[in-house]
């Protein structure tokens, strides 16, 4: 293994720290030979996954930009690389684009690192490839989210190091979602139903990416691929048992550090505990949309006011709708006095808005949270069972499936049923059926997508959504929730410019 392979691996291992993912010390690794046992593989696995909680992903960069490029928070700050996320005129020397675009790099490196360690480790497929399989599972991951973002990318799938790799140009985003589905398919065939954490890659985890991939690709009109992601998600809901999926009772135990754990919601997390590496690489999506000035009553301090939703966001939301209770911070203490969210601004602070503010992860972060809610104990899924019967939902109701009204029916149904919270002063709240009437009796396809909007608010979906439903003339109009962008252009908005410090050393990315 040459010294730029090795680089790439240790930089992978070097940020470990996710609670349910083994950490070992990078001293402890050889560069020679370092690939002969399926333990091996683990580390190096292990070193690819971590690389997604990092703050240039999950932890605040690429997670923040999805919420900004949406319409369903608006910005409270000035920085300039934050404005252009939000008004969509970004340009690639934008820190939120480089920063993001690098780290999944090195999740992707880690990962083909360890896919062509495998072919050094002399144990029979039953036995490694279930661990190889995490590594093509990653991959997928990364590349999924970078072909979402970018459009063309370039495509490795062993360790980059050639002198020809420092010249690829870019491939077309169709092949790089054919090698995505490659990637996913073998995850599905070798990974195991159940995991201990749903920080490791599962069967499910896998096949309802693949329903995802699929209906990504459908785009607005291919039946080819409503009829694959139906399908996967089907699957997927009919094995529920079998991989120990359902949704939680209550939406608020999915935003609670202290309750997720036990859910058996998340099919797939990147999981937070504590975890505060150097150069401020960690979980702060928290305090980023956090309100300025809050006492907190928890002693984590006040958050930063960088992203909020406007009102018209809130007042979408059905009153008696569990979902807006727990994604909606409406009060708060200020100098000592509660006060609901038109009264926000008497903090002083410039970033304050007398708007509800987002609650979903700053209302429980957990006992590790740190000052301004850092660092928290957060476990943020990235695919659960909910999202799920969307797909399937969204899927059925493109190609006809009376199915579809069932699935979605279910989501309603546990958002018609409340929950209640366990701690923190929040209010408990139970909504009896009968007075809310959240039971669909048919559905449309706009019926699906705007489900997916409250469902999943703020969890980093909604722009994926707008781009692959070509959604952007209408919800950024005079009419969308935060009112007119009129810097964003549908032709060619959709896609993030690479990096410029990329195309300078390789003008092949400049794409034509």
């Amino acid at each position: 293994m040459n010294t730029y392979k090795i680089i790439l691996l240790l930089m992978g291992l070097s940020i470990m720290g996710c609670s349910d993912l083994e950490e070992e010390p990078v001293g402890l690794l050889s560069p020679d030979g370092f690939f002969s046992t399926v333990d091996d593989l683990q580390i190096a696995v292990d070193g690819a996954l971590t690389h997604a909680i990092n703050e240039e992903i999950w932890g605040r960069k690429l997670s923040v930009s999805l919420m900004l490029r949406s319409d369903m928070v608006k910005l409270q700050s000035s920085q300039t690389y934050r404005v252009e996320m939000d008004m969509h005129n970004i340009t690639g020397e934008n820190e939120m684009v480089y920063d993001p675009w690098q780290r999944i790099w090195l999740g992707i490196s880690a990962a083909n690192t360890a896919i062509a360690g495998a072919e050094s480790v002399a144990v029979s497929d039953d036995v490694k490839n279930p661990v190889v399989a995490q590594a093509y599972f990653a991959r997928a991951f990364y590349y999924f989210h970078l072909v979402r973002l970018f459009g063309d990318i370039p495509y490795f799938d062993r360790p980059a190091g050639e002198e020809a790799d420092f010249s690829v140009s870019l491939t077309p985003e169709s092949e790089v979602y054919d090698n995505i589905i490659s990637d996913l398919e073998f995850a599905k065939t070798w990974l195991p139903e159940t995991v201990a954490s749903r920080a490791i890659p599962s069967k499910a985890a896998a096949s309802s990416y693949l329903a995802l991939v699929y209906l990504t690709r459908a785009g607005t009109n291919d039946m080819a691929y409503f009829q694959l992601a139906f399908d996967e998600a089907k699957e997927v809901i009919d094995n529920s048992g079998t991989y120990n999926l359902g949704l939680d009772p209550d939406f608020q135990a999915l935003f609670d550090a202290n309750r997720i754990d036990a859910s058996i919601e998340p099919i797939f997390a990147l999981d937070y505990n504590h975890y505060e590496a150097p150069d401020n690489a960690y979980d702060q999506i928290a305090p980023m949309s956090g309100i300025r000035g809050d006492d907190d009553d928890d002693g984590n301090g006040a958050g930063w006011s960088v992203v909020a939703p406007t009102m018209a966001v809130y007042d979408s939301f059905e009153v008696g709708d569990y979902r807006r209770d727990v994604s909606f911070q409406t009060e708060c203490s200020i100098g000592g006095v509660l006060v609901d969210y038109t009264q926000f601004t008497s903090s002083g602070h410039e970033h304050a808005t007398n708007n509800p503010y987002i609650a979903k992860y700053t209302r429980y972060p957990g006992e590790y949270a740190k000052g301004n809610k850092r660092a928290t104990s957060h476990n943020y899924s990235m695919m659960r069972y909910a999202e799920v019967l969307l797909i399937a939902a969204e899927a059925g109701a493109e190609i006809g499936n009376p199915l579809a009204l069932t699935y979605i029916n279910e989501v309603r149904g546990r958002a018609r049923n409340g929950g209640q919270s366990t701690s923190g002063g929040y209010t408990e709240a139970t909504f009896a059926a009968s007075t809310i009437p959240m039971d669909l009796g048919s559905v449309t396809v706009a019926d699906v997508l705007e489900e997916r909007r409250i469902e999943l608010a703020f969890e980093g979906k909604r722009w994926y959504d707008i781009k692959r439903r070509d959604l952007g003339d209408q919800v950024f109009s005079a009419s969308g929730y935060e009112g007119a962008k009129p810097d964003f252009n549908s032709s060619v908005d959709y896609d993030t410019p690479i990096p410029q410090e990329e195309i300078n050393r390789n003008p092949n990315l400049a794409g034509l």
